[in-house]
């Protein structure tokens, strides 16, 4: 099992940054970072019977306010390429699994206050679909109810 959890944010607005420059960071290591990883052990895999590609995404890949743009268009990215992944490796046998979470408790979430998902809670959550071969991870209510709201409005996510 390989497990790509790459996740740093600049909290800055693409359209009110002075530069470029922290989002690229960001893009680097949320998206190219998976990418990257996957690239190299995509092969592996498959020359040991298939195993397990697991991406950690974020409730942000589906949501993108203005002060996490960066952030969300990194995750957006990272989903997507998730998506075709899944395809690419399905015939040598690799489940990808996407796991999608709003906060977890980890220094990158020290700052928030509201609900946020254990790490050894979520890791278990992981664990389980990969046995069940289950292509996602909802790990909390957060992303369960984002994710039911996609077919509605875009509007409705602009609070």
């Amino acid at each position: 099992m390989v497990i790509n959890n790459a996740g740093v944010g600049s909290n800055g607005s693409l359209l009110t940054a002075p530069d470029l420059d922290a989002a690229r960071t960001v893009l680097e290591t949320n998206f190219f970072g998976p990418v990257n990883v996957s690239r190299a052990f995509a092969p592996i895999l498959g020359r040991n019977g298939g195993g397990a590609l697991v991406n950690v995404l974020s409730v942000l890949s589906w949501l993108a306010p203005p002060v996490t743009a960066d952030y969300s268009a990194a995750k957006a990215a990272a989903w997507s390429f998730t998506n075709s992944a899944r395809w690419a490796l399905r015939r040598q046998g690799t489940l990808v699994v996407g796991v999608h979470v709003g906060y977890m408790d980890t220094d990158m979430a020290a700052h928030v206050d509201g609900p946020k998902v254990a790490p050894e809670d979520l890791a278990r959550q992981v664990l389980d679909a990969v046995e069940n071969g289950q292509e996602e991870v909802l790990g909390d209510e957060l992303s369960r109810g984002v994710k039911a709201g996609l077919a509605g409005p875009v509007a409705a996510f602009e609070r």
